[in-house]
């Protein structure tokens, strides 16, 4: 056990707290809260963990992490950046292109036995209406009346010239409709989320034309986040797996910023109100990235 682990140890049993309760309350598995207090750190997912796991250990048990590291800093390993392989991304989305190929001849046969349904109600009902209007005329030449005939026939002439202003007048008010439908859509302006800072492993983006700022962290596999608003004040900490707490999702239309610390940047998607966002650092060059996302209300 080293001066650090022990250091620690001794802290979690002066406050009367097992490596379970730890456990709860720091959401870290209890494998690695015994790796930490016996100095072994090869179990660890990564050097970034390693100093991530002992500053939540320590707040846990009242202990200021910065006196932590400055104390132990011989004994706690450097955070470096570990290369996050790309080809998971890619083979993804070679199987999302087979997926939807495969689709597309599943519905095929479908498109096409629907087009000849719809081809034959129409030569049916063609055929009928070609029989009806033949019936009719044969019981117009029944008729002795020369001037009903004419009537009749004015009647009907003028019955399709109001029919046919009718439904120019409907096509009218609907293309109209559509139109100013369009115009109003083509008007508002759309979100966007937009960067306007880089530097290092830092990016500050800016949320505009939004209504609501709804803020999601999602993990595609284990990683250790922390969500502040824009006064400090955290609102989640600790880790998001695939098979445990997965993600988190925060409400910020109150607030002016959110600051979002991605311990794995490789295994974590950022969506702002339902969009997700693109890192300005590919992972592959920075695991860990500090995301502050600011946020001004639509003004009407």
């Amino acid at each position: 056990m080293t001066e650090l682990g022990n250091r620690l140890k001794e802290a979690r049993l002066a406050k009367d707290m097992s490596l379970d309760d730890l456990q709860k309350v720091t959401k870290i598995q209890k494998r690695y809260l015994v790796g930490i207090e016996d100095g072994d750190y090869s179990m660890m997912p990564g050097k970034f963990y390693v100093r991530a796991f002992i500053k939540q250990y320590a707040e846990a048990v009242g202990i200021e992490p910065e006196e932590i590291f400055e104390q132990y800093k011989d004994d706690i390993p450097t955070q470096m950046n570990d290369d996050i392989p790309e080809k998971l991304s890619r083979v993804q989305s070679r199987k999302d292109f087979s997926g939807r190929t495969s689709k597309v001849f599943d519905i095929l046969p479908k498109v096409l036995i629907g087009v000849f349904i719809v081809g034959l109600i129409a030569v049916i009902y063609n055929f009928l209406g070609a029989k009806d209007q033949v019936d009719k005329d044969e019981k117009l030449s029944d008729l002795t009346d020369e001037q009903t005939v004419i009537k009749e026939s004015e009647n009907l002439a003028e019955n399709k010239k109001d029919e046919s202003a009718e439904k120019e007048e409907e096509s009218a008010d609907k293309d109209n409709e559509e139109n100013g439908k369009d115009q109003e859509a083509e008007d508002e302006p759309k979100q966007e989320v937009a960067v306007v800072q880089s530097s290092g492993n830092g990016t500050v983006y800016e949320l505009k034309n939004a209504d609501k700022f709804e803020l999601e962290v999602l993990s595609t596999g284990e990683t250790w986040v922390n969500i502040k608003n824009g006064k400090g004040d955290s609102l989640f900490q600790g880790m998001l797996t695939e098979d445990g707490t997965k993600s988190q999702k925060i409400d910020f239309s109150k607030e002016t910023e959110a600051f979002i610390v991605v311990g794995n940047s490789a295994q974590t998607e950022i969506y702002v109100n339902g969009e997700k966002i693109e890192y300005k650092v590919p992972p592959s060059q920075s695991v860990r990235q500090d995301i502050t996302i600011k946020y001004a209300p639509k003004t009407e």
